[in-house]
Formats: structure tokens, sequence, C-alpha cells
């Protein structure tokens, strides 16, 4: 099992260091299987780095994301044009589709929730607290590298924040 893990964020605008800082982690463990990629932003090149990978995750901070954290399945969908310098995940995942000719790995999104994206501001108190709910799922995710197990996962969550 290949596990490539994509973390977006840029560690100079307050919250937006979430993604940072959660690679950071990701780093220190060097887990076997597991591919770390982290940029300020995706883009189109990224899809490449799907190739022979049988599970993907993209970490990033989010503003309306539900506190601590949004935990879902995405699939590739058309977004902005694939000449833009940012795309989301579900670009992405629409980029390798149309280079590979077959679909790319089951994907999954970890959405932390950024209060402060100011320039030069340090993380915010509320976004700490996020910090550690989504290492803690990240946690969980990585013992268990297994798209029917994030599924059920991501479909608890789901549960929680509707109920």
């Amino acid at each position: 099992m290949t596990l490539v893990v994509f973390a977006v964020g840029n560690p100079s605008r307050g919250d937006d260091a979430l993604g940072p800082l959660l690679m950071a982690g990701l780093e220190a463990q060097a887990q076997p299987g597991v591919v770390l990629i982290s940029d300020f932003q995706l883009q189109i090149e990224h899809a490449l780095d799907l190739d022979g990978c049988d599970l993907a995750l993209f970490i990033d901070a989010g503003t309306g994301t539900p506190a601590p954290f949004e935990f879902r399945e995405t699939a590739p969908a058309r977004g902005r044009p694939v000449s833009s310098h940012s795309l989301a995940p579900e670009a992405v995942l629409h980029v390798f589709a149309d280079l590979r000719g077959v679909p790319p790995p089951p994907a999954f999104v970890l959405c932390v929730r950024g209060e402060d994206f100011g320039l030069g501001k340090d993380l915010s108190a509320a976004a700490r607290q996020h910090f550690d709910a989504a290492a803690a799922r990240l946690a969980a995710c990585l013992a268990r590298p297994e798209a029917a197990y994030w599924r059920r996962l991501a479909e608890a969550d789901r549960h929680v924040i509707t109920t």
C-alpha cells in the first residue's frame, strides 16, 4: 500500500500554517509506504505525484470549515481552468484522470478550520485546538491506511456534525 499525503499552506500566514505543521509531524515519523509532499498550494504537476499510489490524502486549512476539521472523501471534478496555479484537490484528481486515462486512487481531504490567515501572524489559539484534533484524526488514518476504514471515519464525522 502506497499512500501519498499532500499538505498545503503558507507558514507565514497565521492559521494557513496548519497543513505544513501537520506535515512536519509526519516527516518526523518517516513511515514506509507514505510519500509526503508539501507545498504552498496544489498545482497541476501534483497530479503526477499520484502515479503508483493506492490512496491519497490532501491536508489544508480552511475558513468556514466546521470546527475542528472536516474529513471527507473526494473525487475528480473540474474546477478552475487547469492553467491556474492553485487547484482544489478535486481538480488535481481530474488532471490525473485526464492524463492517465484511469481513475485516480481513492482520495480524502482533511481540512482544518483556521481563523486568522494574516501575513506574519502566529497560529491562533483556536487553530492550536483544531490542530490537536486534526493530528489525532491523521494518526488514526495512518494507523490504518485503507480507503474502506477512512470512509467509515468520514461517515462517523458526518453523523456527529449533522446531529
